[in-house]
């Protein structure tokens, strides 16, 4: 059987991870571990969550959308891989942190043989940072990385 860590973001380059998973001929009591990690927006400025009021207002209504969107991400992903093969096991989980250590950790807690990823997010700069949280997998990660590419996207 295989563990395996899928990663998405629901971008067009996780849309294609997922597709390319679900064609793999994984053994059937395979588990698959679907997370979307997204950033808490006061991780990068921890200050402002000091000052309280209307900001932690906006800071629950972005995690709660973030949560949402997460949730409709790793479900969707969920249901392409389960119509392909349903005696798949498949978990997910939707975490806020830093992607590149949130996945590691995971894959770590998991056991994962594998993790999948796309190669890059969506927009330009979280492209540049998918793009290093692809590469920090696969230089850190103590099992293989798929990274997947999607040929079709500009």
């Amino acid at each position: 059987m295989m563990k395996i860590v899928l990663a998405i973001d629901g971008s067009d380059f996780s849309k294609e991870a997922v597709k390319k998973l679900a064609k793999m001929p994984l053994p059937n009591d395979s588990e698959i571990s679907i997370i979307n990690v997204y950033e808490h927006p006061a991780m990068s400025t921890p200050e402002i969550m000091a000052t309280g009021g209307s900001l932690n207002n906006y800071f629950e209504e972005f995690l709660s959308g973030a949560q949402k969107i997460g949730n409709k991400i790793v479900s969707e992903a969920s249901n392409v891989l389960k119509s392909k093969n349903e005696e798949l096991i498949i978990t997910t989980s939707v975490v806020s942190g830093l992607p590149k250590s949130a996945i590691l950790e995971k894959a770590e807690s998991f056991d994962a043989d594998l993790i999948v990823v796309g190669s890059q997010g969506q927009g330009a700069f979280s492209r540049f940072l998918l793009g290093s949280v692809s590469q920090y997998l696969a230089a850190h990660a103590k099992c293989s990385v798929m990274i997947v590419k999607d040929k079709d996207a500009k």
